[in-house]
């Protein structure tokens, strides 16, 4: 039970962090396709973009959760990760 506990909680972890960077690569690339002559795309030419990033955050987590500390997707180590309740 404690390993389907741990399991949920990263791809809650994951799942947070994949979302959070396509809001942010979709907004970015709106803000500068409205305000600049450099990127001319529309919305639905952004909201494609920004799946490229999310994906690779996605990747970027499932790494974290075999390098990092336990149960998250985190590269840090638990004795470096400032949000480990206990550091070595």
């Amino acid at each position: 039970m404690a390993t389907a506990n741990r399991a949920r909680k990263l791809l809650a972890d994951i799942a947070e962090r994949a979302v959070l960077t396509y809001v942010e690569a979709f907004l970015g690339l709106l803000l500068a396709a409205g305000t600049t002559s450099v990127v001319s795309l529309s919305a639905l030419e952004s909201a494609a973009i920004a799946a490229v990033p999310a994906g690779l955050a996605v990747v970027k987590g499932a790494v974290g959760s075999l390098l990092g500390r336990a149960g998250t997707a985190s590269w840090l180590p638990a004795r470096s990760d400032p949000a480990s309740t206990t550091l070595n």
